[in-house]
């Protein structure tokens, strides 16, 4: 079966989507930073679903070694499907320059240098797809969290463009725009349980849309009237409110 890439594959979507794959009898690669500490979690998947999984060391902002690590791959991957991402405290990025930066790099700068590799290698085959989970935080820039959300709002612009090119060339571009998930990244927050989306229902969700071939995936939908919302308050009233 055609091995699907997974980036970012230590946080909790990752694994679920690694779930989701596996059980439809998909290879996986699954690749991040300490990747051994998900060996146990992979060998599980490969018993249980009895598919080939193979872990890789990937760090999404060394770009300089991404050409190197994307030809080491036996066999290219049908699929690549990017999850990497890093949510700053708004204030700490303000004040701190360098998690602004890690930010920017590992939100937007990493993923265009190894999704530019990826979609030269399927352009060239005319066949696959690339999934870049984003946010709904880059479709407008909020005091909150604007570092974030202008480094995933550049991410979704970056993955239409991609979209836009690739569409005639056979390979799909899917952009993911969760709202609130319950990850360990958000644990320490207090989401609304209306809006908040598990793990598995956003890979469910992610999964599904990638076998449509979707556009632009909001999970829970109901973020995509929220922001639709959002994005017309015109300008001059937006600027006073506090969201």
């Amino acid at each position: 079966m055609a091995y699907i890439l997974i980036i970012g594959a230590k946080s909790d979507i990752a694994k679920c989507l690694a779930e989701v794959y596996a059980k439809n009898n998909y290879d996986l690669y699954l690749a991040g930073r300490n990747i051994s500490e998900i060996e146990e979690f992979s060998n599980t998947l490969k018993e249980k679903y009895k598919t080939e999984i193979k872990l890789k060391d990937f760090d999404i902002v060394k770009f300089n070694l991404h050409e190197e690590f994307y030809k080491s791959l036996e066999e290219k991957p049908f699929g690549v499907i990017l999850v990497a991402g890093f949510y700053p405290e708004q204030k700490e990025a303000e004040l701190n320059w360098e998690i602004s930066l890690k930010s920017i790099n590992v939100n937007y700068v990493g993923p265009i240098s190894i999704l530019n590799i990826a979609a030269n290698e399927m352009e060239k085959n005319k066949k696959g797809f690339i999934v870049g989970v984003s946010s709904v935080s880059g479709d407008r820039g909020r005091q909150k969290n604007y570092i974030y959300g202008s480094s995933k709002g550049g991410l979704s612009t970056y993955l239409s463009g991609l979209r836009n090119r690739l569409f005639k060339k056979g390979v799909h571009v899917l952009t993911v725009k969760p709202g609130f998930v319950e990850t360990k990244m958000t644990k320490n927050l207090n989401l609304p349980k209306k809006f908040t989306a598990q793990p598995s229902e956003v890979a469910d969700d992610i999964f599904a849309a990638q076998k449509n071939k979707k556009d632009i995936l909001y999970t829970r939908w109901i973020w995509k009237y929220i922001m639709i919302f959002i994005r017309n308050i015109p300008e001059f009233i937006f600027k006073k409110t506090d969201i």
